[in-house]
């Protein structure tokens, strides 16, 4: 392992999830010429390869949404930009809310608005349309993003990671880091398993829930926690080609099309956390949530008699208290940029979390004026000043 790996590098990226290779293809577009990135397994081998993939940029903190759009511009131009299929599929969201969220619903959509997002509401009659059988009588809105939909994570993270390579990125997979270094000015390098040292003035911790441990020595304590979350694919009995991306904040469940002729089904109530080891965990939805997802189905879609269960899967999210990322320069450790904490919205984000990361490694700020890099330092929680919607929903809370 030793002859593998250089003695130094410019940058070193630690996790090559979404996020770690999305932060190399933009470092490399920022012409920094000598960037490492070290995963512990494969390319999007962790969380990535377990996200529901769901494209939307309909959040209530207005930097997020700003992000979420850059995030859509990149995947709706991947042929163009990135090395490789990213599983784009533009079918159209739809956000429908209950009579206590209509002005939240209206002055979400506007703010979204103003900052690019292209976003309208629509009638239970145009929902009808696009998903035929859906039950609407408890709705109140809803809001529509017609450049909506999903994408593959893994898929876009092996993009991210092909195109940094053909720009001079070099990616180790296999070779996990046992600790990141400091010396009195901040970062010196890192320390993987095997003993190897890499030094490095500039390190990327963007290991997922994995983060918190190599922080830990370096004394900085990340407010993460680690959460299961329970995907159920079923087969619907009925053609799903055409069919948007549903997200459900009056049962809150949010379903959309999957290529296969499935439906995803993923829960989007999480008033209760399940704790999870990211090393050893169930890898599939439990009796308890099957039923919920039977109850909550049987509810919204009864035309679904015929729907069989088809599989399911489970991942981990990495939550902060406010359910919003860290992208943060450290005080502490000069030199260390953080990147974690994604609570279920990193893949959407992932371009525009890229383009942040550079900006901190390169120019210390953020170069997009939608997305201050305020908004998402690590020092909020300390500071007493999480980053929350101003126009939160009474069911999904800071989770839209």
């Amino acid at each position: 392992m030793a002859a593998e790996l250089p003695a130094t590098a410019e940058v070193v990226v630690v996790g090559g999830g979404i996020e770690g290779c999305a932060a190399a293809w933009a470092l490399a577009s920022r012409d920094v010429g000598d960037v490492l990135v070290l995963e512990r397994a494969t390319v999007g081998s962790g969380g990535t390869g377990k996200s529901s993939g769901i494209v939307r940029c309909h959040y209530g903190v207005s930097s997020l949404a700003a992000m979420a759009r850059v995030g859509l511009e990149t995947f709706e131009a991947a042929a163009d930009v990135l090395v490789g299929e990213i599983g784009f599929h533009q079918t159209g969201y739809v956000v429908g809310v209950g009579q206590a969220d209509v002005d939240a619903l209206r002055a979400n959509l506007a703010a979204q608005r103003e900052v690019g997002v292209e976003t309208e509401e629509i009638g239970a009659s145009d929902v009808a349309r696009l998903w035929p059988g859906v039950r609407l009588d408890d709705f109140a809105a809803f809001g529509w993003e017609a450049r909506g939909g999903y994408g593959d994570a893994y898929l876009t993270a092996q993009a991210f990671a092909a195109t940094a390579r053909s720009h001079g990125v070099r990616i180790k997979q296999g070779v996990a880091v046992a600790e990141i270094l400091r010396d009195p000015a901040g970062v010196c390098g890192v320390r993987t398993a095997d003993g190897s040292v890499v030094a490095t003035r500039r390190v990327v911790l963007a290991a997922g829930p994995w983060s918190v441990a190599l922080a830990a020595p370096l004394g900085l304590d990340l407010p993460i926690r680690v959460h299961r979350e329970e995907i159920v694919l079923l087969k619907p009995g009925i053609p799903t080609q055409g069919l948007p991306v549903l997200s459900d904040l009056v049962s809150l469940q949010y379903v959309r099309p999957d290529v296969g002729g499935e439906i995803l089904f993923g829960n989007s109530d999480l008033d209760t956390l399940k704790p999870a080891d990211p090393d050893a965990y169930l890898n599939r939805a439990d009796d308890a949530f099957v039923e919920i997802v039977v109850d909550k189905v049987s509810h919204r879609f009864p035309d679904l008699d015929d729907a069989v269960l088809a599989s399911s899967y489970a991942g981990c999210y990495d939550v902060t208290p406010d359910y919003n990322p860290i992208v943060s320069l450290t005080d502490a450790v000069p030199g260390l940029v953080v990147a974690a904490g994604f609570s279920g919205h990193g893949f959407k984000i992932s371009p525009a979390v890229g383009r942040l990361v550079a900006d901190l490694v390169v120019d210390g700020v953020s170069g997009d004026v939608l997305v201050p890099e305020r908004d998402f330092r690590l020092g909020r929680f300390a500071d007493g000043e999480p980053l929350r919607s101003p126009r939160p929903y009474t069911t999904a809370g800071q989770m839209r």
